[in-house]
């Protein structure tokens, strides 16, 4: 957790800098900075895994009438100076000029769980807050008043049988829910989620709900359905505040 790497991508490979002026730009707060226009992947919740580096993206505008270098808005708990960060790099763009000590960013935060310990704690609400840092010395902190989620990924099987079956008869529909488990860096079993079954007739494009059902305490789902007509199921869950949504795939069951 917190500050791992640093990484800036800018034209020519240095940071653009704003010389100080006399007259703060429109929107400037006091102290010489403000950061407007903030958003974290698209207020959509950041959901990773195990094994695979998530790309986030974000973007952001600054107004200054500093000599600025590493603008760049981050996810904290506790305090936005001193408390915990949670990002493993950072990559922020060149300035795009808006106008006289206006800029428009573009960043990405990178998590990488396989490269980076992780606790499962982390899993939840996080704030936003933005900072630069001076040429020289000194930096500003604002909080931006957003809240992001981050979540452990889940993942979800299926078996639908016996395969064909008769018109008429039982169809038996299995599967399990799983979680990433970021400090153990697997996947484990998520008990006790309530998990929709769903089919989708042959020649159909949509799937419809035909019943929810509870995972056990190992996270094993099980349940019977009458067969009626061929065509596809799956579970389908739908997260909570620490876990991600999952869909299985389709497991096809012709009827005679």
């Amino acid at each position: 957790m917190g500050k791992q790497i640093w990484r800036v991508v800018v034209a020519g490979g240095a940071a653009a800098v704003f010389t100080a002026v006399a007259a703060a730009p429109a929107g400037a707060a006091e102290g010489g900075v403000s950061f407007t226009r903030v958003q974290v992947n698209d207020g959509k919740p950041i959901v990773i895994g195990v094994s695979n580096e998530v790309a986030v993206p974000a973007s952001f505008r600054m107004a200054t009438t500093e000599a600025w270098e590493f603008p760049h808005v981050f996810l904290y708990r506790g305090a936005a100076n001193g408390g915990d960060e949670l990002w493993h790099a950072i990559e922020t763009s060149d300035c795009v000029k808006v106008s006289a000590g206006v800029c428009d960013f573009d960043e990405t935060m990178y998590f990488d769980p396989s490269e980076w310990d992780m606790s499962n704690k982390e899993a939840g609400a996080w704030k936003v807050a933005a900072r630069v840092y001076f040429k020289g010395d000194g930096a500003d902190t604002d909080d931006e008043g957003l809240t992001v989620h981050v979540k452990r990924n889940s993942r979800l099987t299926v078996n639908a049988s016996p395969e064909p079956v008769t018109k008429g008869k039982s169809i038996t529909v299995t599967g399990k829910v799983t979680r990433a488990d970021w400090e153990t860096r697997k996947y484990v079993s998520y008990g006790g989620r309530l998990v929709s079954l769903q089919f989708k007739p042959a020649g159909s494009t949509s799937y419809t709900t035909v019943k929810k059902v509870y995972a056990n305490s190992s996270g094993d789902l099980r349940t019977t359905v009458t067969a009626s007509r061929t065509g596809t199921w799956r579970w389908v869950y739908h997260g909570n505040t620490t876990t991600g949504p999952s869909t299985s795939s389709g497991d096809n069951v012709v009827v005679r």
